[in-house]
């Protein structure tokens, strides 16, 4: 694992430099990386790459294949994680399948895309403009009409934006260098034609048993996934899967008003927050283990309790396959049941001790739009959560907890408003969030008047 990431700081090095010009450090740095994947059938590539990029002649193409050791590294981080959470849970597994290449499409507007990260790597992060970060505005509009193009587009959009806010580079004295790096390979690698070919889908037919939701929230944006264990209506085994729903926002929007604008496109988050199951009938799922999710595909179950699907289903449930180009640490949220330990707090950091093992918790994802907080995490007795890999070693990000409260077990849901609530802090903050878009019509009303 440390030399794999290693060698992706080498390149992330290079990149914060740039590629336009020769200069030792960053081919002491492109041979690092060349060496990383010498066994792999890029290595031959890769090799032939990094020297025409140390020498300040590398081509679209070279840069690709740097983008794309970069990417095999990080993939063969994931993989090892991935083991090692398989066999401590005990998790099966499934097998990606092979997708059939599509038609190709739009190929200029690729190429400029693809050439607009190649000069970026020559400039780096050091030399970087408005004038480069802007470039990329004109190809955005043009990609985004086409469905097919709108997960690149989308990145190249975000991604051009976090650039422009760091300019100039010259005045920066620090880069978000991987983040930076994963985005710019990423993109580059979406720039082959095929390479965000849509994945498999298959009906499911069966009880859908939610988990938690794992909310994620930005300035403009919402999003939240429901993790739950799907339990097909044929009696096979049952599988771990995920919904999701995205919306825009306006930034005065927070906490617990977010669940207004993801609660009509999503029936499950309402399931959620009743404590209810969801029958589904030929709901698209993908292979990766994502639901495609149609309201007419769907109705509200029987009543169904998170710890309990989590006691009884969720040991045996197949975990899905990763898509190729998702495989990165950072991608890792696998579903876990925890009870019987011991907590440990030091300052503000939790921490479980698990079989004589300390797992930290990570407090600071537990959104401010759920009852859920650190002291009901620190009074509790089991865990829902999500465990995931950051800053080299595993946490859990608690999605619900048990805990006592006046000699009774009770749960505590993060996502226990998300389908309403009379909680008062709750109902408190959804009738801030009415107000504010309220305001925010009338305001909207007024210009458009005008």
């Amino acid at each position: 694992m440390d030399e794999a990431l290693a060698a992706v700081d080498a390149l992330d090095r290079a990149l914060t430099g740039g590629l336009l010009r020769p200069q030792p450090a960053r081919a002491a740095d492109l041979a690092e990386l060349a060496r990383a994947v010498a066994g792999t059938p890029l290595a031959d590539r890769v090799a032939e790459a990094a020297e025409k990029a140390a020498a300040g002649a590398a081509s679209e193409d070279h840069f690709l294949a740097l983008a794309a050791a970069r990417t095999a590294l990080l993939g063969a981080a994931h993989d090892a994680l991935t083991a090692r959470v398989d066999e401590a849970t005990g998790r099966t597994r499934g097998e990606s399948a092979v997708a059939e290449p599509g038609e190709q499409r739009t190929v200029n507007l690729l190429l400029a895309a693809r050439t607009w990260l190649t000069d970026l790597a020559r400039t780096g992060w050091q030399g970087l403009d408005h004038e480069l970060a802007g470039a990329a505005a004109p190809i955005v509009s043009a990609m985004l009409p086409d469905p097919a193009l709108r997960r690149l587009a989308t990145l190249l959009d975000g991604f051009a934006a976090e650039l422009a806010a760091s300019c100039p580079g010259a005045g920066q004295e620090r880069f978000p260098a991987r983040r930076w790096g994963d985005l710019w390979a990423r993109a580059l690698l979406l720039t082959r034609p095929g390479a965000a070919e849509p994945a498999a889908v298959a009906p499911a037919t069966g009880r859908l048993l939610p988990l938690g939701v794992d909310l994620h929230e930005h300035a403009t944006a919402a999003q939240a996934q429901v993790h739950a264990v799907f339990e097909p209506a044929d009696g096979g085994p049952p599988r771990l899967v995920r919904a999701g729903v995205s919306a825009p926002k306006p930034d005065t929007v927070v906490a617990a008003g977010v669940w207004q604008l993801l609660r009509p496109h999503l029936s499950l988050l309402a399931a959620l927050g009743e404590g209810r199951a969801m029958d589904l009938t030929d709901m698209p799922l993908t292979d990766g283990g994502d639901l495609l999710w149609d309201e007419e595909r769907a109705r509200p179950g029987d009543s169904a309790d998170a710890f309990a699907a989590a006691r009884v289903a969720l040991p045996t449930a197949t975990a899905p396959p990763t898509p190729p180009l998702d495989r990165h640490p950072a991608r890792l949220a696998e579903p876990v049941f925890l009870e019987g330990y011991d907590v440990r707090r030091d300052g503000d950091t939790l921490a479980f001790t698990v079989a004589g093992r300390t797992l930290a918790v990570d407090t600071d994802r537990i959104p401010a739009a759920g009852p859920l907080t650190p002291e009901a995490v620190e009074a509790s007795g089991a865990c829902l959560g999500l465990l995931r890999w950051d800053d080299g070693r595993f946490r859990v990000q608690p999605l619900a907890v048990e805990t006592t409260v006046r000699r009774k077990t009770v749960t505590v849901q993060a996502g226990a408003w998300a389908g309403g609530t009379a909680d008062k802090a709750g109902v408190r903050a959804e009738k801030a969030a009415t107000d504010a878009v309220t305001v925010l019509r009338e305001r909207a009303g007024r210009l458009l008047r005008k």
